[in-house]
């Protein structure tokens, strides 16, 4: 039994929930908001009026699943609640905590609310680095309502957390902070004496304040920090004060950092914008996503798969070179390399983005294969069957009733060589898909004119 059972429950001060920060703590930590008033963002459900605000504000909620890129306010916001609904708040790391943590604190969660009627809030940061058995060990205290949880993720619950725990629980997205939002951020760390660098004296140029808010890409743990870094390593002027120019700016944060995981969240959705930039024959954007990807280091091979598929999937028939220079330029990064590589993909990528599209060999094979899979299999007609083997054909009919079509004019001869007369494929008037149509259908006409006759 833990040695805190019989304590009084611990008094917890208004600013509690912003766990603050002691005095050498990163600027990050010390300026974390207080309240719902002094956080910042979020406004699509931290608004008045808001879901998860009026959830909160009425203490009407169960467990919540906070989703979101890092430097977002996930943890802050989790001790915000926490401070808003008078609740004891415990933090656990889906890294470092095991089942024996978890039963640990559902316990003194029960003891707090048996003994003192103290709700508690456990909040677990990284839920997605729980295991099966961790996550599921949390489900009967959460049904019980011994405690609820708040669940911190830079991964998609819906794929990353169990189902039992993500349908008892409001998920919640959280966005990347707004360039304004950074800005304000800097604004009260500058101006605030006792948390942030008031005491110093010191102010940044709009131009530096930019600069940092737009190279911070929307997290505000970076933004301050290399706010706190400028300060610090800047020398006061002859009035004494510390002036942010530009140039210390970026000396503070010496290269951009972009939110890119390799097997995450950010990974499929950067080549899922990259592949329907593709598909929407916009260069521009598809460039963009190339770049991004290119910059964060994803596999160059990865990248020129995915060219490949889309030469195929979105182009097709209407411009069969597309998998021709998709091809190559696989081929070429293979033994090119970075950073030359980059001029290959943004080749295929701009052929791709600006060819005629058709998906219709997409289209053709896979209703083809429904058939295959769920209809009757057809057997080879006996005109199409091999007849190289002469006795077999003479005592069998293989081969019998064929037309060589390179013995008629134009290479072509009507003659059914499915059951039914099926059609999977049905050509676009897109690109040179359109004069596979007009010839396509030429030779349909004569197909069905030979079925009436016969």
């Amino acid at each position: 039994m833990s040695d805190d059972f019989f304590a009084p429950p611990p008094s917890e001060p208004p600013r509690a929930a912003a766990a603050v920060a002691h005095a050498g703590a990163p600027l990050a930590a010390r300026m974390r908001p207080r309240t719902l008033d002094e956080y910042v963002g979020q406004q699509h459900i931290l608004a008045e009026g808001k879901l998860l605000r009026r959830a909160v504000q009425a203490d009407r909620f169960s467990s919540l699943i906070l989703y979101g890129p890092p430097g977002v306010g996930k943890t802050t916001l989790a001790h915000i609640i926490s401070q808003e609904t008078k609740s004891r708040f415990v933090a656990l790391s889906g890294v470092e905590s095991s089942v024996a943590d978890i039963r640990k604190e559902a316990e003194n969660a029960g003891h707090h609310q048996r003994l003192y009627n103290k709700t508690t809030i456990l909040f677990v940061d990284e839920i997605h680095r729980f295991n099966k058995a961790q996550q599921d060990v949390l489900l009967p205290h959460v049904e019980r309502g011994t405690l609820r949880f708040i669940g911190a993720t830079t991964h998609n619950p819906f794929f990353y957390v169990n189902s039992p725990l993500v349908s008892r629980s409001q998920v919640f997205t959280l966005e990347p902070l707004g360039i304004a939002d950074l800005e304000a951020l800097m604004d009260r760390a500058l101006s605030d004496v006792e948390r942030g660098l008031g005491s110093m004296k010191a102010r940044i140029e709009p131009d530096a304040r930019l600069h940092l808010a737009t190279v911070a890409d929307g997290d505000a743990r970076r933004c301050l920090n290399a706010l706190e870094l400028a300060v610090l390593s800047t020398q006061p002027d002859a009035a004494g004060e510390i002036v942010i120019t530009l140039s210390a700016a970026e000396e503070s944060v010496q290269q951009k950092t972009v939110v890119y995981d390799g097997d995450g969240d950010a990974h499929y959705d950067t080549i899922s914008a990259f592949i329907k930039s593709m598909r929407a024959s916009d260069p521009d954007a598809a460039l963009y996503w190339l770049a991004k990807m290119l910059y964060a280091g994803e596999d160059i091979r990865f990248i020129a798969r995915r060219i490949v598929i889309a030469a195929s999937e979105d182009i097709g028939m209407a411009d069969s070179n597309a998998l021709r220079v998709a091809v190559a330029a696989q081929q070429a990064v293979e033994f090119i390399g970075m950073p030359e590589a980059r001029i290959i993909l943004a080749h295929a990528t701009i052929y791709n983005a600006t060819a005629p599209k058709s998906n219709r060999s997409y289209t053709a094979i896979d209703a083809a294969l429904e058939d295959v899979k769920n209809g009757r299999t057809l057997p080879v007609p006996k005109h199409l069957r091999d007849a190289h083997h002469k006795k077999a054909a003479k005592e069998f009919g293989h081969g019998e009733g064929y037309l060589y079509p390179h013995n008629y004019e134009g290479g072509f001869v009507p003659q059914r060589c499915l059951e039914g007369g099926k059609q999977y494929y049905d050509p676009t008037p897109n690109g040179l898909e359109g004069r596979i149509k007009e010839r396509l259908e030429h030779w349909r006409k004569l197909w069905e004119e030979q079925g009436q006759q016969g």
